[in-house]
């Protein structure tokens, strides 16, 4: 299949550009960036030094429908909106890694994102690019909406609790910590390193945009409605997730009763993994062993005296958070497998 990346020379495109030039099934025939058209790629992303000769150009619809049949635009939010359009139109199927399609609801844009859709037409047929929640849907989808990274996080450490009604769906709380690289290429006085290292910079602590996702994802796994409380912190490290969530069970269970929910929804999942030691230095999940690929590591605690389940859920949120899921979704549009070109094990020690 011929690939392209409609802005390449952030963090996204970058790790798209690191794996799709590898994927055998994939060859790379665009890259486009505004501010760096011309330049050769590996000026952007020095990692892929010798990897590639291909250059920067201008985005141009025309040139992309020409030389490409699937296209991830990996622009910023509100930028992709317009666009998706005009490119759906030439028949490229799309992967868009911002938030401008993962909504169902377009009032959610106004009271979430301050802004007015202006093709809610689309909304419906997006589909929304978690595999282990939309596997059969994505594999017919013209239009992926990739998923946020904090959303991925928290969305796949609660579904099996909540498909399964065992836990108060009104008293949730997700508390999540994230890498700098999460905050894009360029840098604001809050995100700047002298500012950001050394501490821990709790920010949107009510009402932050990825709660409207986690939560429309997880209505749709039951009947009674889910209200999930969602607090992120910026923290010191430049990749990674942790999401560690608060839920009550409506009555006692075991440790082994909840692996029986976990290993039921997800025992098939080639990118899940559970978490849960008695040795070792990680014997819960840690987002620095998910570095540099598509994992999603679970774990979990019972706390039985509050009758309260502490669930963790670690990503990198440039791999599973954004361009491995991305690429994931491609293997399943494509009909390759799953896991083609998106199965690095990580390093350690990192």
């Amino acid at each position: 299949m011929r690939v392209g990346i409609i802005g390449g020379s952030g963090y996204v495109g970058g790790e798209l550009l690191r794996l799709l030039l590898p994927h055998p099934e994939a060859e790379l025939t665009t890259v486009t960036s505004r501010q760096n058209a011309g330049e050769f790629v590996f000026t952007v992303h020095p990692n892929l030094r010798g990897a590639t000769q291909l250059k920067f150009t201008p985005p141009n619809i025309n040139q992309v429908a020409e030389n490409c049949d699937i296209v991830f635009a990996a622009m910023p939010h509100g930028k992709s909106v317009e666009l998706v359009p005009q490119l759906l139109e030439t028949g490229i199927k799309v992967i868009d890694m911002s938030a401008d399609y993962r909504l169902k609801n377009p009032d959610d844009y106004d009271r979430w994102y301050g802004w007015k859709h202006t093709h809610p037409e689309l909304l419906q047929k997006a589909v929304y690019g978690c595999p282990e929640l939309h596997r059969q849907e994505i594999k017919n989808a013209q239009l992926i909406a990739c998923p946020g990274c904090m959303s991925t996080a928290t969305i796949l450490g609660l579904a099996p609790l909540v498909k399964a009604g065992i836990i108060e769906k009104n008293r949730i709380v997700a508390d999540v910590k994230i890498g700098s690289s999460g905050a894009g290429q360029k840098p604001t006085v809050a995100s700047h390193h002298p500012e950001r290292a050394g501490g821990v910079r709790p920010y949107k602590v009510a009402d932050h945009r990825h709660v409207a996702e986690v939560e429309q994802e997880l209505n749709l796994l039951t009947d009674e409605k889910v209200t999930v409380s969602f607090t992120p912190h910026a923290v010191n490290m430049i990749r990674g997730i942790l999401s560690t969530i608060h839920a009550f069970l409506k009555k006692p269970a075991t440790t082994r009763d909840i692996w029986k929910l976990y290993r039921s929804m997800y025992q098939n999942e080639r990118f899940i993994r559970f978490v849960k030691f008695k040795k070792g230095p990680y014997q819960l999940p840690n987002p620095k062993v998910t570095m540099g690929t598509n994992y999603v590591d679970i774990g979990f605690e019972v706390d039985p005296r509050t009758r309260r389940i502490i669930v963790f859920s670690a990503i990198d949120n440039l791999m599973r958070g954004a361009s491995g899921q991305g690429v994931q979704c491609m293997n399943l549009m494509i009909g390759a497998a799953e896991e083609t070109g998106i199965e690095s094990q990580g390093f350690h020690p990192m």
